[in-house]
């Protein structure tokens, strides 16, 4: 029996929604990482991370 074409593994639904629905998200991490690695402290991107994560936590939910 083959899976149904729309059916996604857990890894390509996060694949798909950190780089579709939460791009933007990803974006802002993204940037602020590659302005602070060089003096990156603790923190430094902890408000980046946290929406990034929260979008990536709504996207994920499981949907059955």
């Amino acid at each position: 029996m083959q899976p149904q074409p729309n059916s996604l593994t857990p890894l390509r639904r996060l694949a798909l929604h950190s780089t579709s629905t939460c791009s933007a998200q990803a974006s802002a991490y993204g940037k602020c990482i590659l302005g602070t690695y060089t003096d990156i402290k603790k923190d430094a991107c902890k408000d980046e991370f946290v929406k990034f994560g929260a979008c990536l936590r709504e996207a994920m939910k499981r949907k059955w």
